[in-house]
């Protein structure tokens, strides 16, 4: 659904954007990495905003530096802040976006009720908080339903009962066949939501996998375990070395663990040994 080759952009005399890549139908791709780092400017590239770069970045079988109007008919965009008019209702919003598109959209009060919004849609954008105008702005990205969805942080600034609802709607899209970029900080999303992410620093790829791949690649996972020995003693083991522990082995024989625990590096443990960053 998307391919990037040779992909190279700046602002100014200075190499910014460098890379390759590709986005398979129906995979969730995930691009991380710190302010500044190209993300936005990727996104910019990918849907049409930016159209002075070298090299390819197609989208859908379309060119974006030569795309025509039936280009946005088949993508959907959530940046970060929500592009919405204050003055017109919720719904009236919806309705005034939809008649941009020629295909047929979703029902809007239905839309309303995915983000739990249904008794809202009669009220001015102006009296939502920003939590709700964040669930608003991502529903008018479904209302022509789109193949390729490119979402921009869309759990940020929600509570956690919200964005399990839009996290289980990302899901559910990714199950009907949609192709769904995602930008975020939020590892634990990452994590839950991607096949495939980029780590992006300088605007280039540092690492590009599955989040399972990436964090068992740089170490495997350990256990911890505690026992009495006079006094509390902790030791750790790898776990694929169980069966090498004597000392293991030997309070396991005698019933003896006080606990045992395991654990594996995080994503962002691994973002920050590639990267040299934390995020959070």
């Amino acid at each position: 659904m998307i391919e990037v080759i040779d992909l190279s952009f700046s602002y100014n005399d200075r190499p910014f954007i460098d890379m390759n890549f590709s986005v398979k139908k129906g995979e969730i791709f995930g691009f991380l990495g710190p302010s500044g780092a190209g993300k936005s400017t990727l996104q910019k590239i990918l849907t049409g905003l930016i159209r002075s770069y070298k090299g390819n970045a197609i989208v859908n079988k379309t060119e974006c530096k030569s795309y025509k109007d039936d280009f946005y008919e088949n993508i959907g965009v959530d940046f970060e802040f929500p592009s919405l008019y204050e003055k017109l209702t919720g719904r009236e919003n919806l309705k005034f976006f939809g008649s941009l598109y020629s295909k047929k959209l979703r029902d809007v009060d239905e839309l309303l009720k995915m983000v739990g919004l249904q008794n809202d849609g009669g009220k001015k954008v102006s009296e939502y908080s920003k939590g709700m105008k964040s669930r608003l702005n991502f529903i008018k990205a479904l209302l022509h339903n789109p193949d390729i969805l490119f979402l921009d942080e869309p759990t940020s600034g929600l509570d956690p009962n919200n964005s399990r609802i839009m996290k289980n709607i990302i899901i559910n899209e990714k199950e009907k066949g949609k192709t769904i970029i995602l930008t975020t900080h939020n590892m634990v999303d990452a994590t839950e939501l991607c096949d495939k992410v980029a780590f992006i620093v300088d605007g280039n790829i540092k690492a590009l996998d599955s989040p399972h791949n990436l964090i068992m690649s740089k170490g495997a996972a350990k256990i911890k375990y505690t026992f009495m020995d006079g006094k509390e003693e902790i030791r750790e083991c790898m776990l694929g070395k169980t069966s090498e522990d004597a000392k293991l082995q030997e309070l396991i024989m005698s019933n003896r663990i006080l606990s045992i625990h395991s654990s594996e590096p995080t994503l962002n443990d691994i973002f920050a040994e590639v990267t040299g960053s934390v995020l959070q």
